[in-house]
């Protein structure tokens, strides 16, 4: 709670005690009144609207709480960052915020992702979590939002051997995704994993042959990039950033269609040379993502205040 309250208010005599010139708030919030503690430039980083846009995802009390921190933190600070084009236009159309106080600065993930690994690390996280040997992959809580049971009803048209796995913190919507595979007799060909550890998850991305990532709604979509920095295809959904975030050689379906998502789904398996091509095309599509591209552009952002 005392932690909360120096990030809203308390930290403003720290600014001023220690001369700072721009104070950058990294995930979504500003200390209030930032913009009457003279001589500090401000700048926000606005990660998604998604309270906004499917409010029935959140709390009554959650929502208004982000609505005003939020709305405060996009009027007050002097520059915005918004993480991909479709959050900026959100940050226009819900706050009207006038666009050229907006910066998109995508965001990268780790270099572990793109890193090689041994066959030795592959056995071992093979035999710690019984992976099989052919799996489609989703990454990130596991959640309605999400839109896991999307990829379980693929299952149905995809033969038996392609397993899906899933990674990510359980929700109550876990349950339902389980009861949907017990119903559907597709319960053994779902791996639910929620305890895997940060060093795991890049040797898990590099074994999947499809990263499949149906969400209705994300701000920009960190685990389609950490798939296409791993050389894994990724299919993902319309709707929101996702086309941002996986680039022209990814595969984009509609999040509500689990005949045409098992339908790319099997292209992407049977087609040798598509494979190659989109593993190809991804690898050069994230270079964008770099920390050097990163860092630059956010140097840019300050400097232009």
């Amino acid at each position: 709670m005392f932690s909360s309250l120096w990030r809203i208010s308390g930290i403003k005599k720290d600014i001023r005690k220690n001369n700072v010139v721009i104070y950058h708030g990294l995930s979504n919030e500003l200390p209030i009144g930032i913009n009457r503690t003279g001589g500090v430039t401000s700048v926000v980083t606005i990660h998604d609207l998604i309270f906004l846009r499917y409010p029935e995802y959140y709390k009554p009390i959650d929502r208004a709480i982000y609505r005003f921190k939020f709305g405060l933190a996009c009027r007050n600070a002097d520059k915005i960052i918004a993480v991909s084009e479709c959050t900026k236009r959100d940050i226009v159309s819900f706050f009207r915020i006038p666009e050229e106080k907006i910066t998109v600065v995508y965001q990268g993930c780790h270099p572990a992702y793109g890193a090689e690994v041994s066959e030795e690390r592959k056995t071992a996280v093979i035999g710690k979590y019984g992976l099989p040997p052919r799996f489609l992959l989703n990454v990130g809580s596991i959640e309605s939002r999400k839109n896991l049971r999307l990829a379980v009803k693929a299952l149905k048209n995809i033969p038996d051997d392609i397993h899906l796995v899933a990674v990510g913190k359980a929700t109550p919507y876990q349950r339902e995704v389980e009861m949907y595979a017990v119903k559907s007799g597709l319960r053994q060909r779902l791996h639910l994993l929620n305890s895997v550890t940060f060093e795991e998850l890049p040797v898990i991305y590099r074994l999947a042959s499809v990263f499949v990532y149906p969400s209705f709604f994300e701000g920009f979509g960190i685990p389609v990039i950490e798939a296409l920095s791993s050389g894994v295809p990724v299919i993902a959904a319309t709707g929101s950033c996702l086309e941002e975030a996986g680039g022209p050689g990814s595969i984009y379906v509609n999040p509500n269609d689990e005949t045409e998502l098992s339908k790319q789904i099997m292209t992407v398996l049977t087609d040798r040379e598509l494979t190659e091509t989109m593993i190809e095309s991804g690898k050069e599509y994230v270079k964008r993502f770099s920390e050097k591209t990163i860092a630059s552009a956010i140097m840019n952002v300050y400097e232009s205040n």
